[in-house]
Formats: structure tokens, sequence, C-alpha cells
């Protein structure tokens, strides 16, 4: 147990106490690879950096090695949205594991505190940046990051100037059709999150994965049974009110997220009808404090906030970020209770 002290203890105490040279203690703290300091002397060093206290200065480490074991992230809310905050914690784990820390910022999509943030990374002279986005979408790197090794993530970058990395939308969409189909259903509706002309990937992916889950099992598309909402509860509920008010409604829905999905409960709650066994539900998105708590509770596929951030700082830390490419990572679905087969309905 290291002795507590309110004085800065010196290398030099350190050599001094354990009997060596300064240079040697650097070599030991620096784990110097192919040094001539034998196991012994090592342990020795070690035990007094313990036994006093000693903590390196890693500010001055950084200036002379140019390095500083520090990886920026930088976001527009990220860090402070419970739902989307599985980005940091997972950039937080590989660093800690690959002995980084993360410096993070959210900009809260202010063009100055953006610029600040990113002088202050250069200025710490980070080993690269994470650039995060809150939701998925197609974004412009700024200037002062295109001479800084970085990975967008959680969305791409429109001119491909580094890596991206991102969930991979339509394999989502055609994953959740596919639970839908292979439950024996035919007449599927898909309750988008975005209006039909909107440019954001979330819905466009999620919308073709649908069509093309479909289409693969020879299934026609119905008339009327993709509708288009923003993504919230309010939509979720009117519009599956019409869906299920048509004269042949769908015996299952493919929502593009919880939240609509919530709304499609409380639609069908309305009209006397229960989930699964008068209507099939899939959402999207794993929304912790919504999915698991519905009844019952609602099988959705789960956005891979955690493994999207450690890709990110994988492809950084190998040097990879300043490659142009793209990496869609795999949605996996969470199965619950709101998917019964289709001869319930019969």
């Amino acid at each position: 147990m290291g002795r507590r002290t309110s004085e800065t203890v010196t290398m030099r105490q350190v050599a001094e106490r354990a009997g060596v040279s300064q240079a040697t203690v650097s070599l030991v703290l620096n784990n110097v690879g192919g040094s001539r300091v034998n196991d012994t002397t090592r342990q020795r060093v070690l035990e007094t950096v313990d036994e006093l206290g000693y903590r390196t200065n890693a500010f001055a480490k950084s200036l002379r090695s140019g390095e500083s074991g520090m990886i920026g992230f930088i976001s527009d809310e990220v860090a402070s949205s419970p739902f989307a905050g599985h980005l940091l914690k997972g950039a937080q784990m590989l660093a800690w594991e690959t002995g980084n820390v993360i410096l993070s910022v959210d900009t809260y999509n202010e063009p100055d505190l953006e610029a600040a943030a990113i002088d202050m990374m250069r200025s710490y002279r980070v080993k690269g940046v994470v650039y995060a986005s809150m939701y998925h979408r197609v974004l412009d790197l700024p200037e002062g990051l295109q001479s800084v090794p970085t990975v967008v993530v959680n969305a791409q970058e429109r001119n491909q100037l580094v890596a991206s990395v991102f969930p991979d939308e339509e394999g989502g969409g055609y994953a959740a059709t596919r639970q839908l189909i292979e439950a024996g259903h035919t007449r599927i509706a898909m309750i988008n999150i975005q209006p039909e002309d909107s440019d954001l990937p979330a819905g466009i992916g999620r919308l073709a994965g649908y069509r093309r889950a479909l289409a693969e099992a020879g299934i026609a598309e119905p008339a009327g049974f993709v509708k288009y909402g923003g993504g919230v509860v309010e939509d979720g509920l009117a519009l599956t009110l019409e869906l299920m008010d048509a004269g042949d409604p769908p015996t299952a829905i493919f929502c593009g997220n919880d939240r609509t999905a919530w709304g499609a409960y409380r639609a069908l709650e309305s009209r006397g009808l229960r989930v699964p066994y008068d209507c099939s539900i899939v959402g999207f998105d794993n929304h912790a404090t919504l999915a698991p708590i519905l009844d019952p509770g609602l099988s959705t596929m789960e956005l891979p906030y955690e493994q999207m951030a450690r890709t990110g700082i994988e492809l950084l830390l190998s040097g990879r970020g300043q490659l142009s490419m793209s990496n869609p990572i795999e949605c996996v679905p969470i199965l619950r209770g709101s998917v019964a087969d289709a001869k319930v309905h019969a």
C-alpha cells in the first residue's frame, strides 16, 4: 500500500530509495522492451514506487513523447443522452483496456463549441478522435479534424474522408421483418419513423430491409401497408388505427422504432385487441426504459452502440481510421413476447 503524502514525490527520490539510477526508474515505468533491467531490480523499483506513492507526470510525458494516451470523443449530445450514452461507454471500456483514456466533450451542435473542443483535443495531442452522432445521419467532417486521425461513429461521413462506423439499418429491417415472416405472417405492415422524402439513413435502410424480406419470401407488399410517421408514440397510435380500420388489416406490424411500437400497443388496446394474439409487433432500438416493460415485452432490434464505439476505437488504434471505408455493424434481434404464430390469428 503506497503511503499517503501531501508532497510531490520525484523520480530522483524513487531512484535514491531503490538504489538505482533515474534512467533505470524511467525504463521500468515506461516498460521499455529490450532494456537491461533484470527482474529483481524491476520489482524493487515497482515496490518503491508503490511505497512512496509516486505518480508519473502525464503532461510532461506527453510533451516528450508527442502522445498523451488520450483519445478524443466529440459528439453532439451522446455523452449527456441516456439512450445513446452506450456509445461513450463502449469507447471508454476499450480505451481503458488498451491503456488509454477518453477525453469527452458534448457540443450540442454549437459550431463555436465544436471548434473549441477540436482545438482542445489537438492541444492535448490526442491519439485520435471519435466523432460521434446521437442519431444515424450523413455529416461533413469538420475542417479542424481533417489533419487528425478520426473515425466517425453512428453516422456516415459524406465525402468518405475517414472511416465511418454505423448501424446496418437495412440488415436490421430485414431481420425484424423475417421474425414476422418466419412466424407465418404474410400481411405485414410497416410504420416508418420519417417522412417518405427524408434522406436520413435509418428510415431508408429499415424500409429497404422490410421490402427485401418480403420480396425474398415472395410476399407482395399490400397497398397502403407502409405508413410514414415521425418516430413518436402519437404517430404509432394514429397510423396503427388507420391500418386496423382497413378492410383487411395486417396481422403483424414492423414499427421503425420502439416509441412507434408503444403507440401501436395503445392503438390495439383501444380497439380491444391484444398483442400478439390479434396483431404481432416488432420494434427497433431496444429502448431500455420502454421495450422490456411493455406488456408483453417488445421484440425488437438492438442498436449496437457499444460495438460501434469499440470498432471505432479499434480502427483508430490500428491506424486504419484514415482509410475511407464504411463499417456497418449488425443490429441483433431481441426476442420477447410480442410475436405470435400467424395461425393464432386464423
